[in-house]
């Protein structure tokens, strides 16, 4: 240790002066992230949308007219419409900032002969940087001198143990991340055991994390199908708006000699056609939704991912981290080829013939130990050996034997307080602790079965020995100098997440298929799968199988195989292309950085929080906060009571604006007074806008959401059946509108008591659409007993708004619309419900259908 530290403090390292220049010149050692929109951003995409530029040109064309009073109460509405998506835009950013740990780790480096603590972002080329147990490699480098040198590489290659490092000599290249004895580090890695003094010589975006980061930069995000498939409803709707808006203003025009009423009757038209919540209400009740998920651990970096996973066919898993909790723990004792594992044997009641294994397995490692293995050995013998002569917190540790290239074993020397004897205790790989022991070639060939019988169980294998030393002059200079005698073998494992199981079944249920993709051994890879209860667990194919296989071959093996081990993180970008290849919906979790371009290739990518890293969260479209596969599970849940509830949301969209179209167009073809003004459109969008924002997002999930399988992957949100009954119900509804018009004018000879009946019988009939289409399964009265609090403030509102405009003089005049008596106001809501409620009638006999068709 003296001699190392010594060594250490020969060097000079960087001048200031000349760090300064590098830092300039590389730039900071960091990757570039995405930064948030900004608020004028975000406003000038709301200027931009259609419905916007319509309230401007309506509110425009009554200050022409002189109606400051309609005028205003148009154009506030534009500034109530940036508010709302201002704040979910950046409620959302705040979100993402909230999660990410911005903080730059610290570095020891050596600059002018002193040592000094930098950030992180400082560290330039040619730095020479001290590293220790718990400290994170700031930047990819070699080692120039260590000792006993253990780092944790499972951030790049997706493997829990750790890996040895040797110093440099002068080897040329760059070696891949996780081989033993290499004198290569990389950044964001981490020291588990010993020390060293490393020279940096790529930093930031040419670390080996860095070019990950510029493989994601070439996979653009896709839209996803719900994207696509609104844009083109829209447009389509947005043209035929626009060139009959254009007609109604020229018809009125020519028919009227009024043409700034014809521009007003083209601006209603247009408004009524223009599906604009739509794209409103995707944001919306995505964000809502997005939020109601994250109440269940799991943040949605983007909120159409939310739509996605509900649609997953295939759901890919990284094992370490994910399905495992990424912590070694002691699995199973061999003492004379008497095999025990930790879980069938309670640590109260271990043979004795184990303590003594277990016993020099904690004298070989350090006291307070940082490596997970040795942290896994302490935990175990500090609860097994308990209240037994096993334990030496009072011995003193004399003397180290390190791992090295020729002997993958390290000693350490004891001795008790007064004692004059040595006592010796050596653990490593179970053949090197072998050497130790001077094994004939039979007591091999008996080790190897033992190691294999072990290894088969998907065990990390490392042996134990002891040995006593009295010569109390001077300790021998290599362990091979000891008379050691074998213990036996310790297993270790990195154990499974509890909740696993459970949800891979729940995922088999919903048809989802899991596939895990592991940088591990086949055996370990094997074992893990049988635990989780995957299927064809015994069915792998290794990185060197994947690599010799074209795509066509890929495409038809990875129909039928669930676990991939072996594999790098090219071959797991691959994999996901494969599976997309065949018409899957992918969805790929990982935390690591080697998992990155897997997660943005994927159609929805799912990193972990808590154990992840900021390039797997920034490449991510979810990012589960607390590591739980559960919550995975529990996302496609509501993923799929999402889409179903949008379906519904958009249907109703769809069916409402027939009837609102039909009243804005109809009365310029015949003649008639207009019904509907720009106003009266407006505030029906004030219905609308929050039953589909909340009300249809509130609803509770379907009871088939997780036992039927995933809708296919071309599903339209507007499926033939849905399109269908909406234009029904729109279309029954406008003629009850229509009717209740022209039976009120021909009765009182009032337009504006006709346009008032008209006028409450359509909102009267919006709220029935609300309610039928909540559930296409569920009566009306089983809806109500259902929880969804923001029905009953819409129901409310709706009232309140009803007896408000019809009795408040000031409402009156501003609306246009006149007192209704009693039983005016009981016709028109009886005929509104009437218009839509026969829907109820329909669900009654398809439910009665296939209570018959399961019965046979």
């Amino acid at each position: 240790m003296r001699q190392q530290r010594m060594k250490l403090l020969d060097v000079h390292g960087l001048l200031s002066d000349e760090a300064a220049r590098r830092l300039q010149a590389d730039g900071p050692n960091e990757l570039p992230s995405a930064k948030p929109r900004s608020v004028l951003a975000i406003a000038l995409e709301v200027i931009r949308e259609p419905m916007f530029l319509l309230l401007l040109a309506g509110g425009g064309i009554y200050l022409i007219l002189g109606d400051l009073q309609e005028a205003l109460l148009l154009l506030g509405f534009v500034f109530v419409i940036i508010g709302i998506t201002l704040h979910q835009e950046r409620k959302t950013e705040n979100s993402l900032r909230a999660l990410q740990n911005l903080s730059s780790p610290r570095a020891r480096v050596i600059r002018d002969g002193e040592e000094r603590r930098i950030a992180g972002r400082d560290v330039v080329r040619g730095d020479m940087v001290l590293v220790a147990e718990g400290d994170r490699i700031p930047a990819d480098g070699i080692v120039l001198s260590s000792t006993n040198l253990t780092v944790d590489e499972s951030l790049l290659t997706g493997e829990s143990m750790p890996v040895r490092k040797s110093d440099w000599e002068g080897q040329a290249g760059q070696q891949r991340p996780g081989g033993d004895d290499e004198p290569f580090v990389y950044s964001g890695t981490l020291v588990v055991q010993g020390q060293a003094l490393l020279e940096i010589r790529c930093i930031g975006i040419h670390t080996e994390i860095g070019k990950i980061g510029r493989s994601l930069q070439t996979l653009e995000p896709e839209k996803t199908r719900l994207q696509r498939q609104t844009g083109y409803l829209v447009r389509t709707m947005a043209i035929a708006g626009g060139i009959l808006s254009v007609l109604v203003a020229l018809t009125y025009g020519l028919m009227r000699s009024d043409w700034l009423h014809g521009i007003l009757a083209g601006v209603a038209l247009a408004m009524s056609l223009l599906p604009e919540e739509f794209p409103v209400v995707l944001t919306i009740f995505l964000a809502l939704g997005a939020w109601r998920i994250s109440r269940q651990r799991v943040l949605a970096r983007r909120m159409h991912a939310v739509e996605i996973l509900g649609s997953a066919t295939v759901l890919c898993v990284d094992k370490t981290g994910t399905l495992t909790l990424n912590q070694m723990t002691v699995g199973a004792l061999n003492v004379e080829n008497q095999l025990v594992t930790t879980s069938t044997v309670d640590l109260a009641t271990l043979p004795n013939a184990f303590h003594l294994l277990v016993e020099y397995s904690i004298l070989a490692s350090q006291r307070d130990p940082f490596d997970p293995m040795e942290r896994a050995l302490h935990q175990y013998g500090s609860e097994a050996l308990v209240n037994t002569e096993h334990l030496h917190q009072d011995w003193t540790l004399v003397q180290q034997y390190p791992l090295s290239k020729d002997l993958l074993a390290m000693s350490h020397v004891w001795c008790s307080p007064g004692g004059h004897e040595y006592v010796i205790a050596a653990k490593g790989a179970p053949e090197s602790i072998a050497d130790l022991c001077h094994f004939t070639a039979a007591q091999r060939q008996a080790l190897s079965a033992q190691i294999a019988r072990m290894a088969d169980q998907g065990l990390r294998v490392i042996g134990v020995a002891h040995a006593a030393f009295t010569d109390t002059e001077q300790l021998p200079g290599q362990q091979h100098d000891f008379t050691f005698r074998f213990l036996g073998l310790i297993g270790l494992i990195d154990p499974i997440r509890p909740s696993v199981p459970a949800a891979i079944r729940e995922c088999t249920a919903a048809g989802i298929r899991v596939v895990m993709i592991t940088g591990d051994y086949p055996a370990t890879a094997r074992n893990i799968a049988k635990q989780i209860e995957l299927p064809h667990p015994d069915q792998v194919i290794t990185g060197d199988e994947l690599a010799a296989l074209d795509q066509t071959e890929l495409q038809e093996r990875i129909r039928t195989v669930n676990v991939f081990a072996r594999v790098v993180p090219e071959q797991k970008l691959r994999l996901v292309q494969a599976l997309k290849a065949n018409g899957e919906v992918v969805a790929m979790t990982g935390d690591g950085v080697n998992d990155a371009p897997a997660l943005k290739a994927a159609d929805i990518g799912v990193a972990m929080g808590g154990r992840g890293t900021d390039v797997a969260r920034e490449a991510a479209g979810l990012v589960v906060l607390d590591d739980d596969f559960s919550s995975i599970v529990a996302a496609v849940r509501l993923g799929r009571r999402i889409f179903d509830n949008l379906r519904k949301a958009m249907a109703y969209i769809f069916a409402v604006h027939i009837p609102i179209a039909g009243l804005s167009l109809i009365p310029v073809l015949l003649g008639w007074p207009l019904i509907l003004m720009p106003i009266h459109i407006v505030l029906m969008e004030l219905v609308i806008d929050p039953a589909c924002s909340t009300v249809f997002e509130a609803e509770p999930e379907e009871a088939n959401t997780m036992t039927r399988p995933p809708r296919a992957a071309a599903e339209s949100v507007f499926n033939g059946p849905t399109v269908v009954w909406s234009l029904v119900q729109g279309g029954c509804l406008l003629l009850a509108s229509l009717m209740m018009f022209v039976i009120s004018r021909l009765l009182t000879h009032d337009d504006t008591v006709a346009r008032t009946m008209a006028f409450t019988t359509l909102l009267v009939g919006n709220v029935a659409l609300i309610l039928t289409n909540l559930s296409w399964t569920r009566s009306l009265p089983s809806t109500l007993r259902l929880p969804n609090p923001p029905l009953w403030w819409v129901l409310g509102g709706v009232a309140l708004f009803i007896g408000s405009m019809l009795y408040i003089p000031f409402l009156q005049i501003l609306l246009r619309f006149s007192h209704l008596t009693t039983p005016m106001l009981a016709l028109a809501v009886v005929i509104g419900l009437i218009g839509v409620l026969w829907f109820e009638v329909v669900k009654w006999i398809r439910g009665m259908r296939l209570i018959r068709s399961s019965q046979l």
